[in-house]
């Protein structure tokens, strides 16, 4: 069998109400004494979008007769055997598709029995079968009759796992292709997938695969195996510096040439200060924004080169000047979170109803999009973004006057909605400027907020969406719970942000592994305070080889009242190649 790298199991790391017994690696799993039908368990990979994947599950005991499988979202909450919008899969031979069933689907499994389940990614129909005959007539090679189709919306979340419970004593067996014995209970069988990876019992339909690390998908732009230049670690990175004022310094180690460089004074009190190659291949307009203040850009056009915040940006990392008034404090230390674009090369953009100028990253799903706003203080327009997918997360600010950071993001509760970057406010709607719209794979919405889009300013935003393998966008729902809950990237995460979107207590959580370099992590930086760097059990998560856990209880991460959470992450290391912090 040819490499297959990690496979799916399921997930202990998935907290849920009650408790689980799993043993054989985390692919047996049964059900604890208080283990109750609102309990469910899912599997540790997420089904990847532009995959189809098969895999099956062994009755190992007679008492299944209550076992209930499938596909589940995940932010759906399956509630007791009738599961709820958002899954899709079968309970004591009944099919149950997003919270409604139909009797007599198939058979009731017995001991020895062997379910087959199948998933489309790229469209989340389901299939499933019992010892090699697929029910309701379904063809999965073909694509129909399928059992039915997942939900998905920004309420139930977008991303899919294999999600499981039982109500009675049972136990059950899965295999994602890492062992079609089940334990060593029945006789190998050896069926691989098309791409040689797995074994099973049964024959995986014609252009289904095993769920494995070897399977999964990385961006072929910036996949380690296709290219030297453009890897995760050269299209975002981290350095960490000591400052030197009055003399100046030149901070190198990052492995490229930076576009955004967002610095932040660690040690002490010090404003949040981002600088980009757009804005300073334009000197005759000031230079330097800061996240935790609504002012203009500060000007340090006068100060002399050597007195400059930055001075250059160079093939592997920056120069800085010897000016107080920057990231170069004399002593104190410092962090600069750094995200490549076109090497400071912008272009005209004309995709919007107002043209904008573009220094664009398709690679990385990063662009820094200059523009100006329209006159008055209501009324919509698009402005072009130069990417090639819709972005997921939008930071726009005013330029020349005071106005607040203002931020668009895929997890928000509707697309009309903003929060701010400068502030621990709650999402707003304020539609009465003009309605947002979401972002299309060219343009995206701007209104006459002062700091979107309004009174005619000149206007910076940042712009991302998720590529995969090295960042993703996304919203998660707490368990207030310390065994925490379990969010996948499918990377390595070297950064992560996180924010409760409708409470305001304590705001924007930045972490990354350049500061902290082991678990537990919980020292943090905040963009909307000048804080110092500080540590809190409050914040505690684990960074992982596929993404995060939280290991706190604290309303601040990890609560059910804050529900949701938003996040942005970007990593080093695609899970595919099996690196852990």
């Amino acid at each position: 069998m040819a490499s297959s790298g990690n496979f799916c199991t399921m997930n202990p790391l998935h907290r849920t109400s009650g408790n689980v017994s799993y043993s054989n690696g985390n692919l047996t799993y049964s059900p604890s004494s208080s283990w109750t039908t609102t309990t469910w368990t899912r599997g540790n990979f997420v089904i990847p979008k532009d995959k189809k994947i098969y895999m099956e599950l062994y009755h190992k005991t007679q008492s299944g007769y209550y076992a209930s499988y499938g596909f589940a979202t995940n932010l759906s909450i399956p509630t007791a055997e009738v599961d709820g919008n958002g899954f899709v899969g079968v309970y004591n031979g009944a099919k149950k598709v997003n919270g409604t069933g139909t009797n007599s689907y198939m058979t009731v499994p017995v001991q020895g029995d062997i379910v087959q389940l199948a998933i489309d990614g790229s469209n989340n129909k389901v299939w499933i079968g019992l010892n090699n005959t697929w029910q309701g007539s379904g063809d999965p090679a073909n694509g129909s009759n399928e059992t039915g189709t997942i939900n998905t919306s920004n309420a139930l979340g977008y991303d899919v796992t294999f999600a499981s419970t039982q109500n009675s004593i049972s136990v059950l067996t899965a295999n994602f292709g890492q062992d079609d014995t089940f334990g060593g209970v029945i006789t190998a069988a050896g069926n691989a997938d098309g791409n040689g990876k797995g074994v099973f019992k049964y024959a995986p339909p014609t252009g289904f695969l095993a769920l494995c690390s070897a399977n999964l998908s990385v961006s072929d732009d910036i996949d380690p195996a296709q290219t030297d230049d453009d890897i995760p670690q050269k299209q975002f990175g981290i350095v960490t510096y000591t400052g030197n004022q009055p003399t100046g310094q030149t901070v190198s180690g990052l492995g490229f040439k930076p576009d955004l460089i967002w610095a932040k004074m660690s040690s002490s009190t010090q404003n949040n200060m981002l600088l980009d190659s757009s804005r300073l291949n334009s000197r005759s307009t000031p230079f330097m924004l800061q996240s935790d203040l609504q002012g203009a850009e500060i000007d340090d056009q006068s100060q002399g080169n050597n007195n400059k915040i930055i001075s250059s940006f160079n093939t592997d990392g920056f120069t800085l000047g010897g000016s107080n008034s920057g990231p170069n404090d004399a002593s104190r230390t410092y962090v600069a979170w750094c995200w490549r674009a076109n090497g400071g090369t912008t272009a005209s953009n004309s995709d919007g109803a107002t043209n904008s100028v573009v220094q664009a990253n398709t690679k990385s799903g990063f662009s820094i999009v200059t523009y100006t706003g329209f006159s008055g203080a209501s009324g919509t327009s698009t402005v072009g973004h130069g990417l090639q997918k819709a972005p997921e997360f939008i930071i726009t600010k005013s330029r020349n006057s005071d106005s607040g950071w203002w931020v668009q993001h895929v997890g928000l509760s509707a697309v009309t909605k903003t929060i701010l970057l400068n502030s621990n406010a709650v999402e707003g709607d304020y539609s009465g400027y003009g309605s947002l719209s979401a972002p299309t794979s060219s343009v995206f919405s701007i209104n006459g907020v002062e700091g979107i889009g309004g009174s005619a300013k000149n206007y910076i935003a940042y712009v991302w969406h998720s590529v995969e393998g090295f960042s993703k966008f996304g919203k998660y729902e707490g368990n207030a719970n310390a065994d925490g809950a379990f969010i996948y990237t499918g990377f390595r995460p070297r950064m992560i942000i996180l924010r409760a979107i409708n409470v305001a207590s304590d705001g924007w959580l930045m972490y990354d592994t350049a500061r902290e370099t082991f678990n537990v992590m919980d020292s943090v930086l905040q963009p909307h305070l000048s804080s110092a760097e500080y540590s809190n059990a409050a914040f505690r998560l684990n960074v992982l080889s596929n993404g995060f856990k939280l290991r706190s209880s604290d309303n601040a991460v990890n609560g059910t009242s804050y529900d949701p959470y938003i996040y942005m992450a970007w990593g080093d290391v695609p899970f595919k190649y099996n690196n852990t912090f």
